[in-house]
């Protein structure tokens, strides 16, 4: 019988996720940005997997947004009756093949064979991390499916050490680190329990209007004028390729973009044009 092994385990800790909750938009945990002077000693590490946020609620997953994956019947077969938060991911490099297998509305079977999805939490157990993350050991020791991956956590001494792996993973083409306190609870919403480790930091903004570009680009964009979460408004120029610049982001989409530290003015240093969004 299916899953009986994960039902009988999970119905010890979890309580059950409603088919009514399906369509809603998930309360996830979110990350903040690290800083070097951070207690490392508190928080145990794992790789930021370049993919597509995804909240497994029992039954279905569903988009960051809110939105239903419209992944094939096999790929979720055998996944457990409870609340898994993770990201569907394909492998280093993959992320633009990744968005558009998880866009479609009618999923193509051969490209879904390539992504796994990559669990980092169970928001139900009510426990902290270093425990939920036990527990999660314990249940995938026994999973069967071939698509459900529990990300690995380790341990590191410094900051030093810290970097270290950082330059390791970036340099095999991976995005970065996070950072998640061994001690804290889940709970929705930006926190410092989670954070991420990256050479660039990253964020996300509106677009608002398309600004003309001028000399070799005169006819295409020049410029996307955009506001980010905090209201800021501000131009990415640079990041942009003459493919984005012939045919841009839609005003009102949300991009995301790579800077370095914020200004005086507050605003985001070296702010360059890095992708569209996946729809939520």
């Amino acid at each position: 019988m299916r899953h009986s092994g994960w039902l009988l385990f999970s119905l010890a800790l979890f309580a059950p996720c409603g088919a009514a909750d399906e369509a809603m938009k998930p309360a996830l945990l979110l990350a903040q940005s690290y800083h070097e002077g951070i207690d490392l000693s508190a928080y145990w590490v794992s790789e930021k997997f370049d993919g597509v946020r995804a909240f497994w609620n029992g039954t279905q997953l569903i988009s960051r947004g809110g939105q239903p994956i419209h992944a094939p019947d096999w790929f979720t077969t055998d996944f457990p009756p409870l609340a898994l938060d993770g990201e569907l991911w394909i492998k280093r490099g993959k992320f633009e093949q990744l968005s558009g297998t998880v866009r479609q509305l009618q999923p193509d079977s051969t490209a879904w064979r390539e992504v796994r999805f990559m669990v980092f939490d169970a928001p139900e157990i009510a426990a902290p991390f270093g425990e939920r993350l036990r527990q999660l050991q314990q249940l995938f020791s026994m999973q069967s499916s071939g698509y459900l991956v529990l990300v690995e956590q380790f341990r590191v001494a410094d900051h030093a050490e810290l970097m270290t792996r950082l330059d390791a993973v970036v340099q095999a083409g991976g995005e970065g680190l996070m950072l998640h306190r061994a001690d804290s609870a889940y709970r929705a919403g930006r926190s410092a329990d989670l954070l991420k480790v990256k050479p660039n930091q990253d964020a996300e903004a509106t677009v608002l209007a398309h600004l003309p570009g001028q000399g070799k680009y005169r006819g295409m964009l020049g410029a996307l004028l955009v506001r980010d979460e905090h209201g800021r408004q501000f131009r990415l120029g640079t990041g942009l390729t003459d493919a984005d610049r012939r045919n841009p982001p839609p005003i009102g989409s949300v991009v995301t973009f790579k800077f370095r530290g914020y200004t005086n003015k507050g605003t985001p240093r070296f702010a360059s044009f890095w992708r569209i969004r996946p729809p939520e």
